[in-house]
């Protein structure tokens, strides 16, 4: 490839990248347009843009809660359980002999 070549090359690569930049700004005026258009129709305003939605659902934090008080405890270990995930051994095995959960509420 001549010297030539890629000169004329660079200056077409140039020739492009300013056509891209005129699409994009004259569509992004177009796009203010139709968001000015819009807040004026429904009696918008920037506020009412910036500011968080009330039909936008809040995004929970998640990892650990920490920790959770024991609702039931065992009499004869005194081993406790809050009541969130799986029953501990000791509370299904009494519950399977007849016992009520309400007997080992704290």
């Amino acid at each position: 490839m001549s010297k030539n070549a890629l000169s004329e090359l660079l200056a077409q690569k140039a020739a492009l990248e300013q056509q891209i930049a005129d699409v994009q700004r004259e569509q992004r005026s177009e796009a203010i347009g139709k968001v000015k258009a819009l807040m004026s129709e429904y009696g918008l305003t920037l506020a009412d843009i910036s500011s968080k939605s009330a039909a936008a659902p809040t995004k929970r934090a998640s990892g650990p809660t920490g920790k959770v008080a024991a609702k039931y405890r065992n009499p004869a270990t005194g081993d406790t359980w809050s009541g969130r995930g799986l029953k501990p051994k000791w509370l299904a095995a009494a519950l399977a002999e007849g016992k009520a959960l309400t007997d080992f509420t704290i």
